[in-house]
């Protein structure tokens, strides 16, 4: 066995650098990155630092367009000021921003990486489009990060609304490092839950810091949510007056006030509620882009009222019209004297002119041509004032949305959603309905793109993608996160064998799947949602922070990198789904990949890359004859443990490894 991770780094300048996706090793000058794509500069231990990257984006944009204020990777801000002409507008230190006790410690949180993965379930399907992780959705988006960085379209929200009777609660120190996570949710009661009665406040209005509280939890996650957009990405957050105005500026620092798209009216009551001075019967949907020129919203379906409108009284060959005003209104009566004349209706000879507060809205001449090619309309007697034939063929595809959304159904629907997948009309309190998501989906994603909700509740999204797309053939993907929150003792849901959050977003998931494949079986074949838990990674952490001797007991320590012996098959699928996790393939790269082969008597577990060639992966014992298997294979990329070359030779096996597939440009990584 090799005596070090040092004596594993190759001589040649091109060869692959061991690296462990606990930690950095100790740095060496032998030491360097793989050349390979899926591991090109990729950091394995921890989630990336993002707050970092978006600082080298900025100072590399302004180097660009100013390059007279940047010098030596610093900004000199007077010198900025004064090219913007800003330089005393306002008093020193004040500016305008929202500003909340504890916003310092949140923006901390930006900051912060893990080392923690995604533990898959034993029972996953073989392939799954939807995934669901069960955790904290802070940690949770540290986690995605690296995989899911700038390819989420659309984000979808409901989070806690802060009512001071609501089920938002929150703990006194907002660091969320692993240890941390595991001491304020992994020291749960005897049952393995979170306790939420001793480690949690309920934020309740008589809290001095009962906005502050929330903005805390807030901040931080939109901001690493931020990240996971694509460049045309939105997001939509549903809230009600309790937080509207302090999620309204807290989106503006966040994404932008440019990029605010709109905030939405949600008509969810039919009739308003008795026990406030106004019932409110409404709630808002707050929707940002990521970027205002690339951002798409789709257009709404035309209705059914809508498409009835139009009709082909005259069997006209572009098909179906309406009729539609050839008037351009004009204020204070000022016409255009070259779309002021008489249009002349041809069977009868009269002559129509502009009403005098306005002008036609084409020349003579686009009327000559919409005449002869029969697209005015002179009534249903022919004798009638001209109008426009509107053909159904030569509008948008859909009409534009509006801020007020009373055509979707009511929050009622959403119980009764739950009672029909789970049997009990009080076991989660306040689900959206899925047809609100719907119309959201509709207008935010496109059928093939990816969506993600981490405040997943009931499991309302998840339903309402595996529905959409079913209805338009779509092959949308959806991952929710929800965090194990112990359900109080006396709710229904409790009663019914529940006994978290997720357990219910779980069961409702699972009953919409069997749902659905018993209704359409034809097209469900490949309906399936795998399932996933926050966890400590499986590799051991290194720590930079240690005495002399502490080092060299660590440099032994990482003879083998990962925690529990590799060769049972579960142990390897979660190896397998957090190393691809931290190279960039996504959480579902596990379950996108083929079956395990067996490779000269070595399991080898293979993925296939964008490029058409294949990831190798092997957590066994290395034998000779593997290498022959690869090189026949070609395969981009190998990954390794370091613990799989034993024995006497196993550096010199390393060595030969090593120089074999740099000749053939074939990545290889040791961990």
């Amino acid at each position: 066995m090799p005596s070090s991770p040092a004596a594993q780094q190759p001589s040649s300048p091109a060869a692959q650098q061991p690296s462990s996706p606990a930690a950095q090793q100790p740095s060496s000058p032998a030491a360097q990155q793989p050349s390979s794509p899926p591991c090109a500069g990729a950091e394995l231990s921890h989630s990336p630092d993002t707050h970092t990257q978006r600082q080298q984006a900025l100072l590399a944009a302004i180097r660009q367009i100013a390059p007279e204020v940047a010098s030596d990777q610093q900004i000199d801000f007077d010198r900025l000021k004064t090219l913007l002409g800003q330089e005393r507008i306002a008093p020193e230190n004040e500016h305008y921003e929202l500003s909340w006790a504890g916003k310092a410690a949140a923006r901390r949180e930006i900051q912060k990486t893990t080392s923690a993965t995604l533990l898959p379930a034993p029972g996953n399907p073989a392939h799954a489009p939807h995934m669901l992780i069960e955790g904290e959705n802070l940690e949770v988006l540290r986690v995605l990060q690296k995989s899911y960085y700038g390819k989420v379209k659309m984000i979808y929200i409901d989070p806690p609304y802060n009512t001071g009777n609501d089920s938002f609660v929150y703990p006194d120190d907002y660091t969320e490092t692993l240890e941390g996570y595991q001491r304020r949710t992994g020291e749960r009661d005897a049952s393995g839950f979170l306790n939420k009665q001793s480690l949690w406040k309920k934020n309740s209005k008589e809290n001095g810091h009962y906005h502050s509280a929330w903005l805390s939890m807030m901040y931080p996650r939109l901001y690493l949510a931020r990240n996971l957009l694509r460049d045309d990405g939105v997001i939509f957050i549903s809230i009600d007056d309790n937080e509207a105005a302090n999620l309204k500026l807290v989106c503006d620092e966040i994404f932008g006030e440019e990029n605010f798209v709109a905030q939405i009216i949600w008509r969810k009551r039919s009739t308003p509620p008795n026990d406030k001075l106004i019932g409110a019967q409404h709630e808002y949907i707050i929707c940002y882009c990521k970027r205002p020129l690339s951002s798409i919203i789709n257009l709404r379906e035309r209705t059914e009222v809508q498409l009835s409108r139009y009709k082909n009284p005259d069997n006209h060959p572009k098909g179906v019209w309406m009729p539609g005003d050839l008037m351009s209104n004009v204020k204070g009566g000022r016409y255009v004297q070259s779309l002021n004349f008489p249009i002349v209706n041809p069977e009868t000879g009269e002559s129509h002119y502009p009403s005098s507060n306005g002008n036609w809205r084409f020349s003579k001449e686009k009327i000559d041509e919409l005449i002869a090619n029969d697209e005015i309309y002179f009534g249903d007697d022919g004798k009638g004032r001209p109008k426009l034939k509107r053909f159904l063929c030569d509008v948008k595809n859909g009409i534009t949305w509006t801020t007020l959304w009373d055509f979707v159904p009511l929050n009622t629907k959403g119980s009764s959603e739950i009672s029909e997948a789970l049997g009990n009309m009080n076991i989660f309190e306040n689900p959206k309905p899925s047809g609100l998501i719907f119309d959201i989906l509709k207008a935010g994603m496109n059928p093939q793109d990816i969506v993600l909700d981490f405040f997943a509740g009931s499991g309302t999204t998840m339903q309402a993608v595996m529905e959409l797309n079913l209805e338009d053939g779509g092959s949308r993907q959806c991952i929710c996160v929800q965090i194990p929150e112990k359900l109080e003792e006396n709710t229904e849901a409790w009663k019914a064998g529940y006994r978290t959050i997720a357990d219910i977003t779980r069961a409702r998931i699972d009953k919409v799947i069997e749902k659905l494949k018993a209704e359409q079986p034809e097209k469900t074949q490949d309906l399936a949602c795998a399932q996933f838990t926050l966890a400590p990674s499986h590799f051991k952490q290194w720590r930079s922070d240690v005495d002399a001797q502490a080092l060299r007991e660590q440099l032994e320590m990482f003879q083998q990198a990962e925690k529990a012996a590799p060769q049972a098959p579960d142990a390897q699928t979660a190896m397998l789904a957090e190393l691809l996790l931290k190279m960039g393939l996504g959480a579902l790269g596990v379950q996108a990949i083929s079956k395990a082969k067996t490779v000269a008597g070595v399991t080898v577990h293979r993925v296939l890359l964008e490029n058409g060639r294949q990831l190798w992966l092997c957590f066994e014992p290395y034998q000779d004859v593997l290498k022959d298997e690869i090189a026949r294979a070609q395969p981009a990329q190998v990954v390794m443990l370091n613990s799989c070359f034993v024995g006497a030779k196993a550096d010199e096996q390393l060595a030969n490894l090593q120089l074999e597939l740099q000749g053939l440009d074939i990545g290889l990584t040791v961990i």
